[in-house]
């Protein structure tokens, strides 16, 4: 048996950048992966997703797509060549709480005091009838494998995945409609400006049809039929039913808030850490708590801290996102709607592309900000300037570059900013960082 500081299993952005940082530190890692090394976001996802996003035709993102996922993922090649990390092209099971198997060969096990669980997620596939033998229906993976662009492109489900991909392929030529069982598309972003920016794409030509429930593939007339209705945990085949874990309804594995599993045992069904699960951890997608490249990745960075022993100040209830539609959307913070549901005092400032110089100059007048701020009169704790000053509660756009604004709040977000002090806050003219300074 092979004995190493780390095992961490799954090579996507979590688990690569966790083996990263932890071998940086001086431990030695052994990190197992049966596929291409940078997970669902660069081969399948985020990556090959946002070339299309950057492209002029269907052609051109093809084109594109093959020269940058290799690319890229040559750079994580390379990242885990480094001389204190073992890549292992295996899957692997978890014997028990120190010891790994790769399944498909007669490699030895490995042994470690610390696991990471870094296996991510797959399509969520709907029980809709036809949908797993109509040759039309693609998950995303499929539909950016095809070689030719569909000339009628519908797509079930208008969330993240279901909203990026009916952009693009408008922007190509393709005749799109998204069929979505609930009220509004992108439920993550402020009600306000997911209708705003819905309304503007169907200006745009896009048909949406809302509220309407798909029971049959058969029924919907397309060239091509997207399954755009999420993601689950991937967790098959990690033999953590032998460690007394119970998944959560939904697939994922349940952690606490620094990450380690917790287990439920059937005479006592608290969550809580156990002898078996105490140097367990499950990072991104698998755990199911916020399905993102860049949470996963922070993730994997506190989890090496927490065995090293050292403290850090990452923010998990900060997590900014971004839909990169045209234009794009992005978000930190609760809704207006959670704010209202949560009782928490607040008040929301807007402000508009229209009034910017750079949106006009660059033809990009379409977009609309919502900043939540404490109301002044609420004393804020938080904030070492003082009480009765309006503390930055969450920011909701859509329009050119929303993605960067919204990353500038949630650093603010992270430092207790106040509105006020935001105010003092210089920024260059003309960008669009200054929409900020209009709110």
């Amino acid at each position: 048996m092979n004995s190493t500081d780390l095992i961490i299993i799954g090579a996507g952005p979590g688990g690569y950048r966790a083996a990263e940082y932890a071998a940086k530190q001086g431990l030695k890692v052994t990190i197992f992966e049966d596929a291409e090394v940078g997970g669902t976001c660069l081969n399948v996802g985020c990556i090959p997703t946002k070339t299309y996003v950057h492209a002029a035709s269907f052609a051109e993102a093809r084109e594109r797509m093959a020269q940058v996922v290799p690319q890229l993922r040559s750079g994580v090649e390379q990242i885990l060549s480094h001389p204190n990390i073992t890549l292992v092209r295996e899957k692997a099971t978890i014997i028990d709480s120190q010891t790994v198997q790769p399944r498909s060969s007669l490699l030895p096990p490995v042994s470690s005091k610390n696991i990471i669980i870094a296996t991510g997620s797959e399509t969520k596939w709907l029980p809709i009838k036809g949908a797993d033998t109509d040759p039309r229906v693609v998950d995303s993976t499929g539909l950016l494998r095809l070689d030719t662009l569909p000339k009628r492109l519908s797509i079930i489900g208008a969330g993240v995945i279901g909203m990026e991909f009916a952009s693009v392929f408008h922007r190509f030529g393709a005749e799109v409609t998204v069929i979505e069982y609930l009220k509004e598309c992108l439920p993550a972003l402020d009600s306000d400006i997911a209708k705003r920016l819905r309304k503007y794409l169907e200006k745009q030509g896009i048909t949406f049809k809302m509220k309407t429930a798909v029971d049959d593939v058969a029924d919907i007339d397309a060239d091509v039929i997207l399954m755009a209705t999420g993601r689950k945990p991937r967790t098959e085949g990690l033999n953590l039913e032998s460690l007394g874990v119970t998944l959560a309804p939904n697939g994922a594995i349940p952690v606490d808030d620094h990450f380690q599993i917790i287990s439920h045992p059937s005479s006592d069904l608290a969550p809580r850490t156990s002898d078996l699960t105490s140097h367990l951890y499950a990072i991104g997608d698998c755990n199911g708590r916020q399905m993102l490249a860049h949470a996963a990745e922070m993730q994997g960075v506190h989890v090496v801290n927490q065995i090293l022993g050292r403290q850090d100040g990452i923010r998990f209830d900060i997590m900014p996102a971004a839909i990169f539609t045209t234009p794009e959307a992005a978000c930190v913070g609760p809704t207006e709607d959670q704010l209202k549901a949560q009782g928490i005092p607040y008040e929301c400032r807007k402000a508009f592309w229209r009034a910017n110089g750079k949106a006009l100059t660059m033809g990009e007048p379409e977009g609309m900000l919502k900043l939540f701020v404490s109301p002044p009169s609420e004393k804020d704790t938080l904030s070492s300037e003082g009480s009765g000053e309006a503390l930055i509660l969450g920011c909701h756009a859509y329009g050119a570059h929303a993605a960067d604004i919204v990353q500038e709040v949630s650093v603010l977000m992270c430092r207790h900013t106040t509105l006020e002090q935001l105010r003092d806050m210089i920024h260059i003219h003309p960008t669009f960082g200054e929409i900020l300074l209009s709110v």
